[in-house]
C-alpha cells in the first residue's frame, strides 16, 4: 500500500509517499524558519498564506522523487489537528480534493499520532505495546500505546511544552528562533551543574510536568546578573538544558514503572536534542528499557510520519468523509 502523507500543521509544509507504513519513497520538507524568525516565533497569518504558496509544488516534489503519479496511491493521510487551524485547512482541502478528484481514501490523521508512529521508518521500529514521549514546541506528553490507534495520556505538561520553554529561554538570551538548536549547541561547552535551575513536581506519583517556574528562574537569574557571554552562556544553557532533560526522562521512567513498559520511544522536535537523548539512553539501560530514538530529521514536522499514520488507519478500515474538519485542539488518547 502506497500512502499519500500531507502535513501543513504549523510552520512546515510537507509531503511523503509511504510504502506499506515502513518506507519512505520521498519526504519533502519546506520549511518557514527564516519567515517567522524576524518575529520571534510563528506568525499564525503568515503560515497559512505559505502554506498556500507551498503546498502544491511540495506535494508534486513528493510524487516525482517517488516515482509515482496519483493513479499509483492506495490511499490519502492528511494532518486534520492538532496545530494552526488557517495552516490545518490549506492541507485539508488540498488533501480532500485530490481525494473527490481521484477516488482515493482519506483519512484524517492526528498531528501526535504522526509523532510516535514516526519510528515505523527506522530499520529497528517497535511494536505495540510500548511508552512514547511526544516532546515538541506545542506538545510534552508520555503516552501508553497498547495498540495502533490505541493510546492513552500517562501524563502532560500542566503549562509550557518542552519546546515553548526552549524558545522562550532563546529570546531572553537573545538567541535566534527556534531556540532548541542553539542552546543545544551552547550547552556543549557548559557545564551542566553551574547553576541550580528547579524541577518541578517531584513528586513520585505525578507523572506531570511543569516548565514555568523554570523559564521565570532563568528570567530571575538574569535580572540578577545580566544577560551572559561567552562560557558563562554556554554554562546557563547547559544547565537549563539539564534541568528540562533530568525532568523529562525522571518522569518517563516512573510512568515505565507503572506500567511495566519495556519499550521506549521518544518523538517530536525536542526529540533531536543531544541531552535528551543520552539521558533518555542512559536511563533506559539502567532501567532495562529497550530506547527508540528516531533519526533527528523525523524528530521534526514532516510528511512521511503523517502517511505511517494514515497507513496505520486505513489499514484498520478508518476512512474520513468529505465533510472532515480541522480540529486545531484535537486531543490525542483518552
Amino acid at each position: 500500500m502506497r500512502v499519500l502523507g500531507i502535513e501543513t500543521s504549523c510552520d512546515e509544509t510537507a509531503a511523503a509517499v509511504v510504502e506499506n507504513g515502513r518506507v519512505a519513497l520521498s519526504d519533502v520538507v519546506s520549511t518557514q524558519i527564516d519567515i517567522h524568525r524576524r518575529w520571534g516565533g510563528v506568525i499564525p497569518e503568515l503560515a497559512s498564506r505559505n502554506h498556500v504558496l507551498q503546498v502544491m509544488p511540495v506535494i508534486d516534489e513528493a510524487l516525482t522523487r517517488a516515482g509515482v503519479k496519483l493513479t499509483d496511491l492506495d490511499g490519502l493521510g492528511v494532518t486534520s489537528g492538532p496545530g494552526l487551524q488557517g495552516a490545518l485547512l490549506v492541507g485539508l482541502q488540498v488533501a480532500k480534493s485530490i481525494s473527490l478528484a481521484t477516488g482515493l481514501p482519506l483519512v484524517g490523521v492526528n498531528h501526535l499520532e504522526g509523532h510516535l508512529l514516526a519510528i515505523r521508518l527506522a530499520p529497528d521500529a517497535p511494536e505495540p505495546p510500548f511508552l512514547g514521549l511526544v516532546v515538541s514546541g506545542g506538545h510534552t506528553t508520555l503516552y501508553e500505546v497498547p495498540a495502533f490507534g490505541t493510546y492513552k495520556k500517562l501524563g502532560s505538561t500542566r503549562d509550557d511544552a518542552a519546546g515553548e520553554a526552549y524558545d522562550k529561554v532563546a529570546k531572553l538570551l537573545g538567541l535566534p528562533y527556534p531556540g532548541g538548536l542553539p542552546i543545544d549547541q551552547l550547552a556543549a561547552t557548559g557545564d551542566p551543574k553551574a547553576i541550580s535551575f528547579p524541577r518541578a513536581l517531584k513528586q513520585n506519583d505525578v507523572l506531570d510536568w511543569s516548565f514555568s517556574g523554570l523559564k521565570t528562574a532563568v528570567l530571575n537569574h538574569l535580572q540578577q546578573h545580566g544577560v551572559p557571554t561567552g562560557q558563562a552562556l554556554a554554562d546557563l544553557c547547559a544547565s537549563f538544558q539539564e534541568a528540562v532533560a533530568d525532568a523529562l526522562t525522571k518522569k518517563v521512567m516512573l510512568g515505565a514503572k507503572k506500567v511495566r513498559a519495556r519499550q521506549l520511544v521518544l518523538c517530536g522536535g525536542v526529540a533531536a536534542n543531544s541531552r535528551l537523548r543520552s539521558l533518555a539512553q542512559e536511563r533506559a539501560d539502567d532501567a532495562g528499557i529497550k530506547l527508540y530514538l528516531p533519526p533527528k530529521r523525523l524528530c521534526t514536522d514532516n510528511g512521511a510520519m503523517i502517511a505511517v499514520a494514515g497507513h496505520e488507519a486505513l489499514q484498520r478500515g478508518v476512512r474520513s468523509q468529505l465533510s472532515l474538519d480541522a480540529d486545531p485542539s484535537w486531543r490525542l488518547g483518552s
